[in-house]
């Protein structure tokens, strides 16, 4: 079984994978790493801003996540910080966010359904105000986060419609939870989760 952390930039995802790889051993948690896809895009030059680089761009980001997808499946119980749910919303509403009118669904149709075959079991999505967020951010000095104005204003409004629409999505309001009481709650649902699979 593989469930997957979703949400905004500063909403306590990425704190909530960490809380679970130290507090659950049994649970395997996968983080996003998109580094490989990074250097790849770079290295053929590609810009996201141009439409048919977008394309190979996200066809390169889902073959990655297949591949991340496959090595979650080697163990009964995975957790994915970011899954394949992830890449499908941001290929389809990366363009609209831009005001671009693009065509993606169908060139990239034998893509997008590959993805499906690789959607987790479940998904909790954190959220908090903007406002929380912008704090959260301005007070990690350990990420620039450039992406974090564009992302909260432009694509959260898209993302959370996405995602309240989705059947098998949960919802984390983090906006007044600490670190640790974060950690907790994403700990009893993926446990709980686990558990009732069984």
């Amino acid at each position: 079984m593989v469930l997957s952390l979703q949400g905004c930039m500063a909403a306590g995802k990425t704190t909530a994978a960490r809380y679970l790889q130290q507090n659950v051993p049994e649970i395997h948690v996968f983080f996003e790493d998109n580094a490989p896809v990074i250097q790849k895009v770079k290295e053929r030059g590609l810009k996201k801003d141009i439409y048919e680089d977008y394309l190979e761009i996200q066809r390169l980001y889902t073959f990655h996540e297949i591949e991340r997808w496959e090595r979650a499946l080697q163990y009964p119980r995975a957790v994915m910080d970011f899954g394949a749910e992830e890449i499908e919303f941001y290929t389809l509403n990366y363009p609209k966010a831009l005001g671009r009118d693009w065509n993606i669904a169908e060139p990239l149709k034998k893509e997008l359904e590959m993805l499906q075959g690789c959607m987790p079991n479940r998904i909790l999505f954190l959220e908090a105000e903007e406002e929380i967020l912008r704090q959260r951010k301005e007070q990690d000095s350990s990420r620039t986060r450039g992406f974090f104005d564009f992302y909260v204003q432009s694509l959260m409004p898209l993302k959370r419609e996405w995602f309240r629409g989705r059947e098998g999505t949960d919802f984390l309001d983090t906006a007044y939870l600490t670190a640790l009481e974060t950690g907790e709650q994403v700990k009893r649902w993926a446990e709980n989760i686990f558990t009732v699979s069984r």
